[in-house]
């Protein structure tokens, strides 16, 4: 049986998905891949070698996640805002429990989490 907190979580999304924009609603269309916590890269990762052998960079709009192939387009949608980014998967992680993907400086700007750091999210496939 579901825990009254998820109900709960899950109860919010759905206020949150009815009562924001047709844009929001018309993403919510695509394949859903994944919900869960966002987080963002620290600026020790910049120039690194990312898992698919790119440099990695800060101001580009890549992500890594767990399983998803390298070059795979993915929408993220900030859950409790509808603000939304298109990133290219480009590396693994994230490595904390309950986070869902690791975004760069420039996505994570995209979706107003700079100041907290994390976020709860949506994954769809890019259109």
């Amino acid at each position: 049986m579901p825990s009254i907190k998820r109900v709960m979580q899950r109860l919010c999304f759905i206020v949150v998905l009815l009562g924001t924009s047709s844009s929001l609603q018309a993403n919510t269309d695509s394949r859903v891949i994944e919900e869960g916590i966002a987080s963002y890269y620290s600026d020790y990762f910049q120039g690194r070698t990312t898992a698919s052998g790119d440099t990695f960079n800060q101001q580009e709009l890549t992500a890594a996640h767990k399983t998803l192939p390298f070059g795979t387009r993915v929408k993220v949608v900030r859950t409790d805002t509808g603000q939304e980014v298109e990133v290219v998967i480009n590396d693994r992680g994230p490595f904390i429990k309950g986070r869902v993907i690791d975004l760069t400086k420039r996505a994570a700007q995209k979706l107003g989490m700079l100041d907290r750091g994390v976020a709860p999210v949506l994954i769809t496939q890019a259109d």
